[in-house]
Formats: C-alpha cells, structure tokens, sequence
C-alpha cells in the first residue's frame, strides 16, 4: 500500500471534515440537517458502497477464503475485546468508567469512516472485507456491547431471545449478509440496478465527512483537548494496537486487500454507535464524545502511521 496514498486521502477527508465545521459555524448545515444526512448515510449510502462491491468483475474469492477472512476478522475483535479489558486497568481509570474505554476500544467507526476510507485506498474489491467486519461488529454490539449498556443502565437483559434476536436485524447486519450471498452466488444483475446501487455508494464520503465535521464543530474545542489520559489512550487504540496486530498477521496473511484492510480498520478511530445508545438509556456521554471527536481528528496522522508497518 502506497504510504501517500494513505496520506493523500486522510488529507482530503479532513478537508472534508473541516468543510463541515465551517458550513456549520456559518449556518449553512445545523444538527437537524446533519442528523437527516447521518440517516441516508446509515441506511442508504453505506449499505449501496457495499452491495455495489458484490458487483464488481474480475477475480473472486472463493467460499474458503472468505470462511479465512471471517476467522482473521473474528480473531481481531477477541484482540479488540481483551484489550479494551486491559487498557481501562494500564491507564488508572476510574471502576464507574472503565466500561466507556471498553466500549471505545472494540467498536470501531468501521462503518461510517471505514467503508469510504477502504473505498479510497483500496478499492471496491476490498469491501467484501468490510462486509465481513461489519457483520461480526454488529452481531459484537447487539449482544455484549448492549449488554454493557443495559447493565449500567440498570436495565434487565431484554425479552429473551426474540428481543436479541430482533436486534441482530438491522441495516448494517441485513446489508453485511446481503453483499456477502451476492459476491459468493455472483448473479446477473441488469446495468440500471447496479449502476443506480453505485451511484448511492459514491456519496458515502463526501455526505460521512460533512457529518462528522458537524461533531467535530459541536463541541467547545478545549473539552476535546484538555484530557490528557485521552491521549494516553488513543496511543495505545489508535497505534500500538493496530501496528502490533498487523506486525503479527503480516507473515499469515499473503492477500494484500484484506491484510490492507484488516489495518485500515483496525486503525479507524472510535465509532459512533456506543454514545448514540448511551444517549438512548440515559447514561453518561461526555466522555464518548469527546473521545471519538478527538480520535477522528487525530486518525488523520494515526492512519497512515499504522499503514508504513504493513
């Protein structure tokens, strides 16, 4: 992977970013807008990026190395998992908090930043990979990361199976499986559906980064500096873990793309999921916030530093 590549397109998504900080500071996009774009991109954008990938021609994997690329996948989210146990433990944190930092390692924002930064640098060949991740994440989330939530909340664990598994179905995960059944039985598909299904997967970018600047200009900028165990923690999530990670996959894994993409995720800063149903059971989300604000800002030099080990 060219290293200034990486950089060139982490460069362009903070232009980006920034271009939503000053469309919002100027009035031009307020929060109500900003939460109607954050739901195309879930529930359109980001879905298209990936069923469009199932799409593309020329050489596919085969059933076995996707069931490989599932077990690579699935072991870095137990990595993820015990991490997100021990780094709480290294950095003091306080009993009460630990499970935010828990929850800020393991999900990542491999979706709404993930999909449009493997896009730019990889390819859409590289996409089944993230439909392969995004499948495991939201299956992760819907059970322990709820489960977390619900605990600190005071809340019992749900209605039983029907309630869990009720939330295993959702945009993500239908949209995850969908792409993954049409990349394996590869079918005919007429030009006007797939050229449609592109076109919506082309805005992914453009619409995530806008929306994310919205976040980034939403709050007071010495909150998101002032903290100085945030960078402590950001160095071990956003560096340590990912460079270590991928200096131990390097001699097992011989396919460029998903040892690519294996990186670029792993690299991706805190995700948005945790604080939006932290915000839904009425727990504390300063700390999120501030935390996954000032990990996106800082991925723009983070990335490309995880990028040089592969």
């Amino acid at each position: 992977m060219n290293i200034m590549i990486v950089i060139q397109q982490m460069c362009v998504m903070l232009i980006l970013i920034l271009t939503g900080c000053f469309l919002f500071r100027k009035n031009r996009l307020s929060e109500e807008s900003a939460g109607h774009i954050s739901g195309l991109v879930v529930n359109i954008c980001n879905p298209a990026a990936l069923i469009c990938s199932a799409f593309d021609e020329g050489p596919r994997l085969s059933v076995p190395e996707l069931a490989f690329s599932f077990g690579v996948m699935l072991l870095l989210y137990l990595v993820l998992i015990a991490a997100g146990t021990l780094f709480p433990l290294l950095l003091g944190i306080k009993k009460e908090k630990r499970y935010l930092y828990h929850l800020l390692t393991v999900y990542g924002n491999v979706g709404f930043l993930g999909i449009p930064l493997v896009t730019a640098v990889l390819g859409n060949s590289a996409l089944i990979y993230v439909s392969i991740n995004n499948l495991i994440y939201n299956l992760l989330f819907y059970t322990s990361g709820l489960s977390i939530l619900r605990r600190k909340a005071g809340l019992k664990g749900g209605n039983g199976l029907r309630d869990t598994l009720s939330g295993f179905v959702n945009i993500g995960t239908v949209s995850a499986l969908l792409t993954i059944v049409l990349y394996i039985i590869d079918p005919p598909v007429p030009a006007v559906l797939s050229e449609t299904v592109t076109y919506a997967g082309r805005c992914t970018t453009l619409l995530s980064m806008l929306v994310l600047g919205v976040s980034v200009a939403r709050l007071p900028i010495r909150e998101i500096f002032s903290h100085k165990k945030d960078y402590l923690f950001l160095a071990l999530r956003l560096v340590l873990l990912p460079v270590g990670c991928v200096v131990c996959l390097r001699p097992f894994l011989s396919n460029p793309l998903l040892a690519g993409t294996c990186a670029l995720l792993l690299a991706a800063p805190c995700g948005n999921l945790p604080l939006m149903c932290s915000k839904q059971f009425g727990l504390e989300t300063d700390t999120l916030a501030r935390t996954i604000v000032l990990a996106t800002l800082l991925s723009v030099l983070t990335i490309p530093i995880v990028v040089m080990f592969l």
